[in-house]
């Protein structure tokens, strides 16, 4: 288990639902990857962030998922991509399956 944190440090943490509008390969990528544009709302807008996840998604099943992101990271820069936010999933080792709500929300539902 990682170190323990309080839960000030916890309430700083800004999870939402948004929903994958566009996925595009990134084959500038050091590990296997997508682009991911995702959608949480109009508070917040679209966000984009590069994805390790291509071995349990394709392209065409990511397109309109809803998934769980942390989007108050700063910016990333990865290769030749700006990355705003991170997809959050369960990994094994290089298998990645994504947090989801069980049943459709509102973009930019936080998460707590």
């Amino acid at each position: 288990m990682a170190e323990t944190i309080n839960w000030q440090d916890f309430a700083k943490i800004d999870m939402r639902v948004g929903t994958i509008v566009e996925v595009n390969d990134f084959p500038e990528a050091r590990n296997p990857a997508y682009q991911v544009h995702i959608d949480f709302g109009e508070e917040i807008g679209v966000k984009k962030t590069s994805a390790q996840i291509t071995t349990l998604y394709t392209k065409e099943k990511l397109l309109g998922t809803q998934v769980v992101a942390v989007v108050n990271f700063p910016k990333k820069q990865i290769a030749n991509f700006m990355s705003e936010c991170l997809i959050l999933g369960a990994v094994n080792g290089k298998d990645v399956v994504l947090l989801q709500p069980e049943a459709t929300v509102a973009n930019g539902l936080k998460i707590s």
